[in-house]
This record gives structure tokens, sequence and C-alpha cells, in this order.
């Protein structure tokens, strides 16, 4: 049967940033993170010049203390004409307060935010009362593994757990008339993310509460792999209507995010003739088995453009129609290269792996070393190991958390020092970043033996 996808946009709420309004009646917004330090002004600022040259319509920056809220100041006043920033705030719940007063947004993760269940309302009502005061908006943002622990004891690392964690933020802001809130929930695993953005819809609608949200698959990579990984996750949930904002995590420059989030952006717009103009076309072929295949035909004649688009098509139907084969038309391309990526995005679909999957993040002002350097090395020593998943992370903050389901982690724990991590096990720490890789291929290899 050939599927075409009813495209819709779920109804939400209405939430100001700065100059802009984020929900259903607005076009869904492209957005980045920068990955300077914070403290450094002059290439904070340029960098963010250079992303919204890209067409960045929202801009975080980390804020990992005062100092660097007051650095975001500066930044702020240099960039406020521009585009709405974001602080990005983990752990400390006074730097979230006093980044309110400055920026337009400010992003917290719950499982940060607090331990102790009968403190948390009265920490966050004071982040509320000052955002109210000053017009700021909030993110609440929630990461697969990144959970509190009383969450983490309840529900174990889960959907359900991740849910749970964004609906007692909300129902305080609700009771306290707060809703200028936008809500995410990733995970670098696209089926988690899927299913954790779905299932947490299903839990606001049940209380009657339609907050936007921003989507994003976390720790995507780089180059193709990134790409399509990232396109198969918010191209499911942009399928289904969900989405009032996006972020594309690439571990490249941020500007580089912007085009291809706007791509997936316009290829999801709600209009008939930017999608359905007959050149695409999907089908679901019943197998022997009761499994299915996607038959995938587009006439696009750049390969950028045809490998991000069938990513984004096919990552929803082979999840909702249980498909376990892919097999993707086009007369531009030999069938050698759609054979590949065909691969490529079952296994960013995680129906199948055909080869080492790398998780990395981004990178940020956290970050104490090179990271696209440090990922090319990493792959060029791992990438015979088919089936592991190797994470490459810059910082504790998306270290041992947010990494959750990799087999092995390379993670930063200082200038030019690195963590390498079995599972969520550290087992080597503060090791120089030039023994690092040929560590890390020890410590498989010794893994393998046994």
């Amino acid at each position: 049967m050939e599927i075409k996808l009813d495209y819709q946009r779920r109804k939400t709420s209405q939430v100001q940033v700065g100059n802009i309004f984020l929900g259903s009646d607005y076009p869904i917004r492209v957005q980045t993170m920068a990955n300077t330090n914070t403290n450094d002004i002059d290439a904070s600022v340029d960098q963010a010049r250079r992303c919204i040259e890209a067409g960045a319509e929202l801009l975080r920056f980390t804020t990992q203390g005062i100092r660097e809220v007051e650095s975001l100041r500066e930044i702020h006043a240099q960039v406020l004409t521009a585009v709405p920033l974001v602080a990005d705030v983990h752990f400390n719940s006074e730097v979230a307060d006093a980044a309110a007063e400055i920026v337009e947004a400010v992003r917290i993760n719950p499982g940060n935010y607090s331990k102790d269940h009968d403190k948390l309302e009265e920490r966050f009502m004071h982040l509320l009362n000052i955002c109210r005061e000053h017009k700021t908006a909030i993110r609440i943002g929630v990461n697969h593994g990144s959970l509190a622990p009383r969450m983490m004891e309840k529900y174990g690392d889960t959907p359900e757990g991740m849910v749970a964690s964004v609906m007692e933020f909300l129902r305080i802001a609700v009771d306290h008339e707060f809703t200028d809130i936008v809500i995410s929930v990733k995970a670098s695993n696209t089926r988690v993310m899927v299913e954790t953005v779905r299932l947490l819809v299903k839990t606001m609608n049940k209380e009657h509460m339609a907050f936007p949200l921003h989507l994003g698959v976390t720790e995507a990579g780089e180059g193709e792999d990134g790409r399509i990984k990232s396109a198969v996750g918010i191209g499911a949930l942009l399928a289904d209507g969900i989405g009032d904002t996006i972020r594309v995590s690439l571990s490249e420059a941020p500007e580089n995010e912007i085009p291809v989030a706007q791509e997936l952006v316009d290829y999801f717009a709600d209009d008939e003739s930017v999608r359905y103009d007959g050149s695409v076309r999907a089908e679901v072929l019943d197998n022997i088995g009761g499994n299915a295949e996607i038959r995938y035909s587009s006439f696009e004649s750049e390969w950028d453009t045809f490998a991000l688009q069938a990513a984004a098509e096919c990552g929803r139907l082979l999840w909702d129609y249980k498909a376990t084969e892919l097999t993707l038309v086009n007369p531009h391309f030999s069938e050698t290269r759609l054979n590949f990526l065909s691969k490529d995005i079952l296994q960013a679909a995680r129906v199948r792996i055909y080869k080492t999957e790398y998780i990395s993040c981004p990178g940020c002002g956290r970050t104490m070393f090179n990271l696209e350097d440090t990922i090319k090395k990493v792959k060029a020593a791992t990438a015979h190991l088919t089936g592991l998943k190797i994470a490459v992370m810059g910082c504790i903050v998306n270290g041992p958390g947010e990494m959750a389901d990799a087999d092995y982690g390379y993670v930063g724990a200082g200038r030019d020092r690195i963590s390498l991590y079995r599972g969520k096990e550290c087992v080597l720490k503060n090791i120089p970043q030039e023994q690092a890789v040929s560590q890390l291929l020890a410590l498989i290899e010794s893994d393998q033996k046994h």
C-alpha cells in the first residue's frame, strides 16, 4: 500500500521568547548552541553572528556559573537585536536565577535541579517568579540517562521516567499559572527519543496541557551519520505533527546545523506542494513472515537532500509499520550507494546494526579538547568493531549520564585529560589525551578476549 502522511501540526499554547513566538500558530523555529567558551566574549559573539547569518532563530550558550552569567550579559548586549539567547544551566539553581534576569530563556535539567522532592517546588517557584518578572521563558530539558536518582529508583532509565520528570515540573508551573515553558525530551537512541516524546504528548493531553516542544536527537554525531540519525528521529515526530522548534545536534561548527534543520522543517511544512509534488512515494510491502519492506522513490538529484529526506520519511514507517527492510529507488544514484544509505537509515532507526555506532556530543563551552579531531581519531581506531556503540563526550555534563546506552565512552575530564568508561563505569580516570585513543582500543580488545 502507498503511504501518504497527512501532516497536521499539533495544537499548542503560545510562548514568547524575546522577539519571537513558539507554538502551532507560528513557524517551526530553528536553533543551535554555541560551542565557544562563554567567557571568551569576542569568540562567542563572532560565532553567534555566523549562526545568525546561517538562519538561527534561537541561540543557546552554556552557563556553568555566575562568571558565565556576566559574560552572557555582554554577549547579549551585542547580539540582542538579532536573536533571543538561551542560558543552558546545569547543577546550580542560583545560576539559573541570575541568568533569567539577563536572557530571553533559561534551560534547566530537572535531573540536576533537585534531588529532594520536598524542596523542589520552593526552588522552582523562585525561578518562576524571576521569569515572570523579567518575561523570561523556561525550557525544561530532560535527556536520557540524566534523571534524578529518585526518578531512576522508581522508573529506571526509561521513557516513563523521563516523562514523569517533566510532568513534575509542569504541574508546579500550571498550579502557579506560569505557562511560558517549552519542553524537550532527548536521547541519542532515536527509538527512545520518539517513544518518549509521543508518551509525553499523550500524558500532557490527559492533563489538558499543550506546551510547545523542542525536538532533537542528542549526541547524534557528525557527517552524514549525524544528519541521518537526526532526520530519522526528528522526521518521525514532525510527520506526527509534533514539534515547534528543532535543533540538529552535530559534532561540528554550530552554524552547520542550521541548514540541515531548516531543510527538515521545510520538508514537513504545512504545504502540500512542498512534500507531495509527485516525486516522493513511500510504499509498505508485506514480506514473508509478517515483516514489511519499505520502498521509497524520489527523483531528487542532490545526494545530501535525498539522503536527508529519505531518512526523515522512513523513520516513522520503519517503527510504526514494523518494517525490517528498506529499498531506496533513485535513478540519479548507483545501487551500491543507495544500498549503503538504506543500511545507514536502518541503523539510525535501531532496526539493524551494520557497523560501529558513534554517539558524540556537539560540544559547548565546557568541552576541554578538540572534539572534531578527536572523533576522527576514535573512528579511525575503532571502525572495525561492528556492533559496538562508542561515545565521545566533551565533558562530564554530557558524559556518563547522557551516553546512556553506549558500550564504551571517551569523556573529557579536564584540560586535555580523558576518562574512559565501560558502560556507565569509569575504568580509567584522568589519563592524558595523547594516550586516550590507544587506551580505549586496548580496553575494548581486552574485554573481547574475555
